[in-house]
């Protein structure tokens, strides 16, 4: 039996659980509804809740242990040469053993103690899996029948199930937030481990960056260079082009959407500009590497300006192209939300529409176009698709967008890709680099909320 058609028969069970519960509670308040606590919906939820819950409980438990007790059980029934021998040599047995069971391309292995530890293991397996399947629906029914026996007028079942419902808020926030610092904590105690290796003051104030370390000391550039500033310069060169593209872009078309187009225009207009959003990153990257950057190098050739095949204006422009949709749905829904009274004054007074949007509109909405213009830079800073297929992997120091440059995403990428050990400068690197990639962008997000707060009840 499959976990997922457990679930299933689980959620059927809770549907007429449902059911079975508003039936009990129109039963017992003898035709007047009246008489409960509560709707009859509410005792409806409330059986349906004590069907399902105990039920998922008890399966998301059984499936965290399973496969631990299975594998010791199988343990237990091996020779005791194979018992004995060191932990990582029978955690490779067992995954020999596993591959057996679920691979069926290992399964003319001539071990026949793994063999037959194979069809111990499945045989385990298949059996947990119908006492799950037994147990689960048992457990369902039980819960539902408890529940139903204690329907009567005076159960307050909205509060109970108001309740329930107030702590798995509480339970989803708690596990977001946990998430939350999970990573940020992940990330800063191998960043730690970097600056034991690496003075802070030279990676952040570092101008060269060389993570290349030699397998000998007598190697070319065995010691490296961690300088933090070429990163950050190319950073922020790439979201600079990229907002100079996106900004008015993306604000033209939101006031032309919200003040100016028609209905029609606008359920048409507005849909495709986002389909842009909707569009994989690694498409951008491609259509800047084999459109934009050899035309930008072609018109350079054409006008007697030398362009990087991999410039950082390619990768911006392609960025700030990206970018546009997400510009202009923050723009639009911060110009639609100024009071139309605003707009009514001002004709009043005699203004034209485009008086009214210059003098009017923008001043009232513009706390909320530049937070969502911070974090639009936010967005351009963490993109990685775009500048590692377009912009190189070149750390230059430098400001002229012609040439190649690099920034803080890809060189976390070239830093974690194939197989690294975690105990050089270059491997932990990245996480030193993540984590002030992750202060750059908490801090424009805290500086564009601050923003909107401070100025919105200006023009409530």
């Amino acid at each position: 039996m499959q976990t997922s058609t457990l679930i299933l028969l689980l959620a059927a069970l809770s549907f007429f659980a449902y059911y079975l519960g508003v039936a009990k509670a129109k039963a017992v308040s003898s035709g007047h509804v009246r008489n409960l606590h509560s709707l009859p919906r509410y005792y409806g939820y409330y059986t349906a809740l004590w069907c399902i819950l105990p039920a998922l409980l008890l399966l998301v438990v059984w499936l965290i242990f399973d496969d631990t007790l299975i594998s010791q059980l199988v343990i237990a029934s091996l020779p005791p040469e194979i018992q004995q021998l060191p932990e990582e040599q029978l955690g490779l047995f067992m995954n020999q053993i596993r591959n057996l069971v679920y691979n069926e391309a290992f399964s003319s292995s001539d071990d026949p103690v793994a063999r037959a530890a194979a069809e111990h293991y499945r045989f385990l397996k298949h059996l947990s899996q119908r006492c799950l399947f037994v147990i689960a629906l048992a457990c369902a029914i039980a819960g539902l029948s408890w529940a139903r026996h204690h329907i009567s007028p005076k159960l307050r079942a909205r509060n109970r199930v108001e309740k329930l419902l107030e702590f798995f808020l509480i339970a989803s926030s708690t596990i977001a937030i946990l998430t939350t610092i999970g990573i940020v904590l992940s990330v800063l105690f191998e960043a730690l481990r970097f600056f034991k290796l690496v003075p802070v003051t030279e990676f952040l104030f570092g101008l060269h960056w060389s993570p290349q370390m030699a397998i000998r000391p007598d190697q070319v550039g065995s010691s490296g260079a961690f300088g933090f500033i070429p990163l950050l310069t190319g950073t922020l060169l790439i979201a600079a082009i990229a907002m100079i593209v996106a900004a008015p872009i993306g604000l033209l078309a939101a006031i032309y959407l919200s003040e100016f187009a028609s209905r029609k225009i606008r359920t048409v207009a507005k849909p495709m500009l986002e389909v842009l959003a909707g569009i994989p990153t690694v498409v951008y990257g491609f259509f800047a590497a084999l459109v934009v950057a050899p035309f930008l190098r072609e018109l350079g050739a054409a006008i007697g300006v030398p362009i990087s095949s991999e410039s950082a204006l390619g990768a911006g422009l392609v960025m700030g192209i990206m970018i546009i949709p997400f510009v202009s749905s923050l723009s639009d829904d911060v110009i639609n939300a100024v009071p139309q009274s605003l707009r009514d004054g001002s004709y009043g007074l005699g203004a034209t529409q485009a008086e009214t949007i210059t003098q009017i509109i923008i001043p009232a909405a513009l706390p909320g176009i530049v937070g969502g213009l911070l974090l639009a830079i936010s967005r351009a800073i963490g993109e990685t698709m775009i500048v590692v297929m377009a912009a190189g992997l070149t750390a230059n120091l430098t400001l002229n967008p012609l040439q190649s440059v690099t920034t803080i995403t890809a060189q976390i990428v070239g830093l974690l890709v194939g197989d690294q050990e975690f105990d050089s400068p270059k491997t932990l690197a990245a996480f030193a680099l993540g984590l002030v990639l992750f202060l750059i962008t908490l801090a424009l997000n805290v500086l564009a909320l601050h923003i909107v707060r401070k100025y919105r009840e200006q023009y409530e």
